[in-house]
């Protein structure tokens, strides 16, 4: 393991609040630098392929102009039947969305890549979340949207505040995958690259 004074600069490479407001809970220092990358999904790509391209894309972009450091990237695709669900970036779309998803079951994939700068390595994992929403009536998603504005939520539904009301069910291996930044994976990519946890 490698001791705190010398631990590598670990960067998250990611414009998301949610995914700072998640990293932070591991009580380890970080940098915070937007990847700036094209996410637009390719022709043909499987929505799991997508997010790991992409969480990858992310991670690699950053390390090139931190050289040496240790830098987290991520990526979230959701879907329904196989087809892939964006951020709706509008009311209309996002009441669109959940009219669409209500009383299915969404796939959440999301991406986590590690990449050593130290080493030119890189660590990936996929998780997957599948979420059952709520059965209810325009009126009351309409209602939430104009409440919470989940516009930039991939799936339109903010599961961390008020958005847990309109889903009932989630099934995950990782609690915290949903919000866009799977710790318990983290924590495991982390602990194999020599950072340490519970140090006093």
């Amino acid at each position: 393991m490698i001791p705190t004074s010398s631990a590598p600069r670990l960067i998250l490479a990611s414009s998301s609040a949610y995914r700072r407001e998640l990293l932070e809970r591991l009580r380890l220092p970080f940098d915070v630098l937007a990847p700036a990358i094209d996410e637009t999904p390719q022709d043909g790509e499987l929505p799991e392929a997508t997010a790991l391209r992409l969480a990858r894309a992310k991670a690699e972009a950053v390390a090139a102009r931190a050289p040496g450091s240790v830098v987290i990237g991520s990526d979230q695709v959701a879907t329904l039947d196989g087809a892939q669900i964006g951020k709706p970036g509008s009311h209309a779309n996002a009441l669109r969305q959940l009219q669409t998803m209500r009383g299915r079951r969404v796939v959440f994939h999301t991406a986590l890549c590690l990449w050593d700068g130290r080493t030119g390595t890189a660590q990936v994992e996929n998780v997957q979340t599948f979420v059952t929403v709520r059965d209810l009536p325009d009126a009351e998603l309409d209602a939430y949207l104009r409440i919470e504005q989940p516009y930039d939520c991939a799936g339109s539904a903010k599961n961390e505040a008020l958005g847990i009301a309109i889903l009932e069910r989630i099934d995950s291996s990782d609690p915290t995958a949903l919000t866009g930044l799977p710790l318990i994976a983290l924590t495991g990519m982390l602990r194999r690259a020599g950072f340490t946890f519970f140090t006093q």
